[in-house]
């Protein structure tokens, strides 16, 4: 691919990444050296990225020594493997949000695995500097839960929602809790949300609560992922 009348739109979107992540900390666990250098001399604010590794045991080190903001990883590892560094990761620290890039063929049951366990954003590397870094980390900041519609397929259930979710033993969402749960994934805040739907905070906090315990969800994140899985909500555009 000639990627050179992309060179300008993908400085912008590195900017407006690098905006988004003001503040924040980062430890970067990939398989490629090349990409980590790169990584490390285009940030803006070097002080951003804490610590880098190209294995998953010091990926993991890193993470639970450094305790930082996101978690940048590829499945792909000079030793050991990123999605099983990644649910390590969402066990023992749960707060650190995990952004996950697929190099290989992916495969079907690690993927889900790594899903359910609490990854935040999963994104295709054949994808990357098309904006789906950008989008995933704006979702992701949000509270929200990024995955490629490429990916769709990893949260595809037989029949319609209502069938789909008695089969899973969840409650069936009201038509105001659904459209709730469709904001959840695209990582809109309580408040947002009730901007959107014209209610008060408080209507907002009670459908998240309803939404939680009839699909039986961890915390917002995991009710998106049994969401999209159950095909109670559309797939969130990026």
């Amino acid at each position: 691919m000639d990627f050179t009348p992309l060179l300008a739109q993908v400085r912008a979107f590195n900017l407006r990444t690098h905006d988004l992540l003001r503040g924040a900390s980062v430890v970067l666990c990939l398989g490629s050296r090349a990409q980590i250098s790169f990584l490390m001399g285009s940030v803006d604010a070097p002080e951003l990225i804490l610590g880098a590794a190209t294995t998953e045991a010091e990926g993991l080190a890193l993470v639970q020594r450094l305790q930082p903001d996101f978690l940048f990883a590829s499945d792909r590892l000079e030793a050991g493997c990123g999605i099983d560094l990644v649910i390590a990761v969402k066990r023992r620290r749960s707060t650190t949000r995990t952004l996950l890039m697929i190099c290989e063929q992916p495969r079907r049951a690690r993927l889900q695995r790594v899903i359910e366990a609490g990854c935040d954003g999963v994104l295709l590397e054949s994808h990357m500097g098309l904006g789906t870094g950008l989008a995933a980390i704006r979702t992701v900041c949000g509270g929200g839960i990024y995955i490629e519609r490429e990916l769709a397929d990893l949260f595809h259930v037989e029949g319609p929602p209502s069938v789909a979710a008695g089969a899973a033993g969840v409650q069936q969402l009201t038509a105001r809790e659904t459209e709730v749960l469709s904001r959840l994934v695209t990582g809109a805040s309580n408040s947002e949300i009730a901007q959107q739907l014209v209610v008060s905070l408080d209507t907002v906090k009670t459908h998240i609560s309803n939404v939680l315990s009839k699909l039986q969800a961890r915390d917002r994140t995991h009710a998106a992922v049994i969401g999209l899985r159950l095909g109670l909500i559309d797939w969130p555009d990026p």
